[in-house]
């Protein structure tokens, strides 16, 4: 099953939405550019560019995407994008001022990640006889790999915290403090589980491509 077959959106659409969103990136910067908010320019300005990355994939690599899953990488560095954005009438931007925000949008960008995970490792297991990656393996693989990822952007968002309280420049990231970053680790092996659950369903024309990509397999 395909994803779009599962939100019930058609390519056009899904392709709109994805655009939409793009657009409302490119106007996050403007707005952080317009109120001098280095962290809403630098969040934002990195998400639009992620945005681009399956078309590059598409143009240099010929590997084509689902629109769903362009759908699904552009809805993840939109949310996170706009959770820095300060909100007419608010008191602060969606990270602070909506408790579930933070929780939501480590769970979509570690089902990215664990995504990555899970078609890297099936296209290999693929490819050829000589490794053979079994399902419980595969799970618990992605699991790991993505937790690990989780920890290793916690490290640099303590690192730029670090930074920024020792030069007086403004932080791009925030850090929260202990508490926040076990929930973060937790709701990071959510979006994992997510994948290692449903990637076969879901990914798997993905996983083709990618094989095809890697040439001949081996015995």
């Amino acid at each position: 099953m395909k994803l779009r077959d599962r939100i019930g959106l058609g390519d056009r659409q899904q392709r709109i939405a994805a655009q939409a969103m793009q657009y409302g990136l490119f106007g996050m910067i403007a707005v952080g550019f317009y109120e001098g908010s280095v962290g809403v320019m630098v969040n934002a300005g990195v998400g639009f560019v992620i945005t681009y990355v399956p078309a590059l994939l598409e143009r240099d690599y010929d590997i084509n995407l689902d629109p769903a899953l362009v759908l699904w990488i552009t809805l993840a560095v939109f949310l996170h994008g706009f959770g820095t954005v300060g909100l007419p009438g608010a008191e602060a931007h969606p990270y602070r001022s909506i408790w579930w925000w933070d929780h939501m949008t480590h769970t979509f960008s570690a089902s990215l990640v664990a995504g990555a995970g899970y078609v890297t490792v099936r296209a290999l297991d693929e490819h050829t006889d000589a490794v053979r990656f079994p399902p419980r393996f595969t799970f618990v693989f992605i699991l790991l790999f993505t937790m690990s990822f989780g920890v290793f952007w916690e490290v640099i968002e303590f690192a730029i915290a670090l930074i920024a309280q020792a030069t007086g420049a403004p932080s791009v990231l925030t850090q929260y403090g202990l508490e926040d970053t076990m929930k973060d680790l937790l709701f990071d092996t959510l979006g994992g589980i997510v994948v290692g659950l449903w990637g076969t369903a879901y990914l798997t024309g993905l996983t083709e491509t990618l094989t095809e990509r890697l040439g001949p397999g081996s015995e």
